[in-house]
């Protein structure tokens, strides 16, 4: 099957992991606690960041 699909043995195995696990192929279905916790801190980090650009822009306005 690997060579009929032109694929990695590490690929397969780890198809058959993540359905195994979670009954999901999808990556979304197979993180683990903390990479979610980290995609959710990486948002928020990202808003943070333009909300601070935003205020900076703003102040430089009123002075």
């Amino acid at each position: 099957m690997v060579k009929q699909y032109d694929l990695t043995p590490s690929a397969l195995d780890r198809w058959i992991s993540q359905s195994s696990q979670s009954g999901s192929f999808k990556t979304k279905n197979n993180r683990t606690s903390e990479e979610n916790e980290l995609i959710v801190s990486r948002k928020e980090l990202k808003q943070l960041r333009m909300e601070n650009d935003i205020l900076k822009q703003a102040a430089l306005i009123m002075i």
